[in-house]
């Protein structure tokens, strides 16, 4: 009973957009192309390597780290390393999986010899280091956090699969099809950002790339889920695979914390249409509208009132 309450606990957590519930309205948390661009960084760093030394320096960030955290990952080697949503999941040789939250603030720093400075930037302060992992090439990987929002976890082998049952598909694989979320959507009441937020429908959109998406596909965020047409969702889709490789291929976008695990900023911010632009021209060639903001479930949405019906 107290294992079957720990993981409907959990599984609470990752259904709920990924946001504790004393974050503000406008905070931020990493999205999946963020969350992605980290995994790719940390690439040759974990996976196919073991982890020499592990080291945690408090008992909790966002939930209290497990017990045996250090005893599990010393020695242990990474096989492989995904993204699940916006969590990381380095799956552990006979030793289940560790997770990964970045939260609102949460980095992985990449520290080793022969590496840049880059990688330890004024902004990321030791103090804020709170799990650490070497390698067997000498090589350090940080995870600081200065606002301890994130989650660094342990999922149990077999557990897996009950902790993810309630998400939605990834939005970049053959899954996530106009057909799928034409499905997930019919007979919904709730607006179309509302429910692209939802991890339930799909997983690992935020705002931003939702905003975006909602742009491109020319569909105003107040739109009702159920009302949207088939051809219109098809085209969603598209725009939302579209918006999501883009990102993933700028590094993601910056706005506050993020940074890409060799220290580097994310690009795609500077590719925003309408994203944090309320008062400016609509990018739309030959459209005379100006972006304008409105609040949903307590998240700014962005949009153009006449390219988006």
């Amino acid at each position: 009973m107290v294992i079957l309450l720990a993981v409907r606990c959990f599984r609470a957590q990752l259904m709920e957009n990924c946001a504790p519930h004393h974050a503000t309205n406008e905070e931020r948390m990493p999205e999946l192309p963020e969350v992605e661009t980290v995994r790719r960084g940390l690439l040759p760093h974990l996976e196919g390597r073991i982890i020499t030394r592990a080291e945690a320096r408090r008992p909790d960030l966002r939930r209290p780290l497990p017990p045996d955290l250090v005893q599990v990952l010393t020695g242990a080697r990474v096989l492989t390393l995904r993204r699940r949503s916006k969590y990381l999941l380095a799956d552990l040789q006979d030793r289940g999986t560790l997770l990964v939250h970045l939260g609102m603030s949460g980095r992985m720093v990449v520290e080793g010899r022969g590496m840049a400075d880059v990688h330890r930037d004024h902004a990321i302060l030791a103090r804020h280091d709170h799990v650490v992992f070497e390698n067997d090439l000498g090589t350090t990987i940080t995870f600081n956090d200065a606002r301890r929002f994130g989650m660094v976890d342990l999922i149990r082998p077999g557990a897996e699969e009950a902790l993810f049952a309630g998400l939605g598909p990834e939005p970049l694989t053959d899954e996530f099809t106009g057909a799928v979320l034409a499905a997930a959507l019919s007979g919904r009441s709730t607006p179309i950002k509302a429910a692209l937020l939802d991890q339930r429908i799909v997983a690992g959109l935020g705002n931003i790339y939702v905003s975006e998406s909602l742009y491109r596909a020319g569909i105003d965020p107040r739109t009702l889920s159920g009302a949207l047409k088939a051809p219109q969702v098809a085209a969603l889709v598209g725009h939302i695979k579209d918006v999501l490789t883009e990102a993933i291929a700028a590094g993601g976008s910056s706005l506050r914390d993020h940074r890409q695990a060799t220290g580097e900023l994310g690009y795609f911010q500077h590719a925003f249409r309408v994203y944090g632009r309320e008062g400016e021209p609509c990018p739309t060639p030959g459209c005379t509208g100006v972006i304008a903001r409105i609040t949903q479930s307590g998240r700014s949405s962005f949009f153009c009132p006449i390219c988006q019906r």
